[in-house]
């Protein structure tokens, strides 16, 4: 009786242990991504967030509803990190770290950035917005399975770019001297 216990809990642990090692190996499904904006005097924009996959699912307008703030990513809150005042939609951002969500709408987005930090993404909070902007809504040239955030560069500031399923959502942010 006691091998056999001692059998069934060997067997348990090597079991645990396996399942373990195999889930710690597997990459997460929205993995972690960045962007960065760099301005001419060497300050910049980061942003750190998830980067959702479409697999075949109709995004905006059905995994992402139309008209409700969203955490522009999947797992935690995306991060936006300025170390010079910005100028975004005619409002300035401070230097500092922020909580960047956004509400999509078919013709029209509204970027938002949160002086809350920290939170895992949802839900929204409420009451904290530092600061709100239009963005202004495209179709990608072709189809974007991996949610992508990115910066392209020009002057004294960047556009920032959002891209996903066959939507692109921009905003000029300007360095505010």
């Amino acid at each position: 009786m006691q091998k056999r216990m001692a059998f069934l809990s060997s067997m348990i642990l090597l079991f645990t242990v396996g399942a373990y090692a195999q889930m710690s190996g597997q990459k997460r499904p929205s993995p972690p991504a960045k962007a960065e904006c760099k301005f001419s005097d060497g300050k910049s924009i980061h942003v750190a967030y998830s980067s959702p996959r479409a697999k075949g699912r109709k995004i905006y307008g059905g995994l992402v509803p139309y008209g409700q703030p969203w955490r522009t990513g999947a797992n935690e809150a995306t991060t936006f990190v300025n170390d010079a005042d910005v100028t975004i939609g005619g409002k300035t951002v401070p230097a500092g770290n922020y909580t960047m969500f956004t509400v999509p709408e078919q013709n029209k987005w509204t970027l938002i950035i949160s002086k809350k930090t920290g939170e895992w993404g949802i839900p929204y909070p409420e009451g904290n917005d530092l600061m709100r902007a239009d963005m202004t809504v495209s179709k990608t040239s072709a189809p974007v399975e991996d949610f992508t955030i990115s910066f392209h560069e020009m002057g004294n500031g960047c556009h920032m770019y959002l891209d996903w399923e066959n939507t692109r959502a921009t905003v000029e942010i300007t360095e505010k001297k």
